[in-house]
C-alpha cells in the first residue's frame, strides 16, 4: 500500500513516515501543496494524509481540486483547528475523514486501515512489468511463467520498485522505504540487493528491467 503524507511540520511529517514504514506502507511525502499536487498528478496513491494548513496551496483546495478530477483516493484530513465549520466544509469537499492535532499515531494508523478496508475491492492484487508479474496475495514472483524464488527482503524490494516503476529511485529512498529510518543508511547494501535482484530476474532474461541511474540509483522499465 502507498501513502502520500502532505505535512508541513517536517518533524511530524517524518515521525509518521517512519511509523507508517515500520507498518509496511510505502511512504511518499511533501512539505507544501504546490509538490503533494505534483506527486498525485505522477503517481498513484491507497490513501493520502492531507494537513488543511499547507504552505503554497492549502489542503482544501487540494482536495477540491483531486474531486474535480474525479481523483477518488481516500483522503484523511489532519488540521490544527477544531472548530465543527472546519471539520464540515472538509468533509462536504471530498475528505473521507479527519484528525485534529494533537493526535496519537494509533488513532491515525486504525483510521488509515479503515479507509483502505473501504477501498480494498479497488486494490490490485498482482503487479505487473512486461513478462514479469508479483502477486501481492500469495507473492508468488514469475517472469516469462517461470517461478522467482525470493528472500523476503528480495520480495520487498521487487515490490516497492514495481510499484513506482518507471520511477527513478535514489539508493537513499530504497534503503528508508525497505529498511525505514532506523536503518543506518549504507549504500552497499542496497547495490548488494539490486545485484541479487538482478541475478535471479533479469541475468536469464533477454529483455533487462532493472537499469542503473548513473549518480542517482535505479529505475525499474522496459527500455524503450
Amino acid at each position: 500500500m502507498k501513502i502520500l503524507i502532505a505535512e508541513d511540520e517536517l518533524q511530524l511529517q517524518k515521525i509518521l513516515a517512519r511509523r507508517l514504514k515500520q507498518e509496511g506502507f510505502i511512504v511518499d511525502t511533501a512539505k507544501d501543496g504546490k509538490i503533494c499536487l505534483n506527486l498525485i498528478n505522477t503517481y498513484g496513491y491507497d490513501c493520502i494524509i492531507l494537513d488543511i494548513m499547507l504552505p503554497v496551496i492549502d489542503g482544501l483546495s487540494i482536495l477540491q481540486s483531486l474531486r474535480a478530477k474525479k481523483i477518488n483516493t481516500p483522503v484523511l484530513l489532519l488540521t490544527a483547528k477544531n472548530s465543527i465549520s472546519d471539520r464540515v466544509k472538509g468533509l462536504e469537499m471530498g475528505a473521507d475523514d479527519y484528525l485534529t492535532k494533537p493526535f496519537s499515531f494509533e488513532e491515525l494508523i486504525a483510521r488509515v486501515r479503515v479507509l483502505l478496508r473501504r477501498e480494498s475491492k479497488k486494490i490490485v492484487s498482482e503487479l505487473y512489468l512486461a513478462d514479469l508479474s508479483l502477486n501481492l496475495v500469495t507473492r508468488e514472483v514469475k517472469r516469462n511463467g517461470k517461478i522467482i524464488e525470493l528472500t523476503s527482503k528480495e520480495y520487498s524490494l521487487l515490490e516497492y520498485l514495481l510499484r513506482n516503476k518507471d520511477r527513478v529511485l535514489t539508493k537513499a529512498q530504497i534503503a528508508e522505504n525497505i529498511w525505514n529510518y532506523d536503518f543506518e543508511y549504507d549504500s552497499n547494501i542496497v547495490e548488494v540487493y539490486i545485484k541479487y535482484l538482478r541475478r535471479k530476474m533479469d541475468e536469464n532474461f533477454k529483455e533487462k528491467l532493472i537499469h542503473n541511474i548513473r549518480g542517482i540509483g535505479y529505475v525499474l522499465k522496459v527500455k524503450k
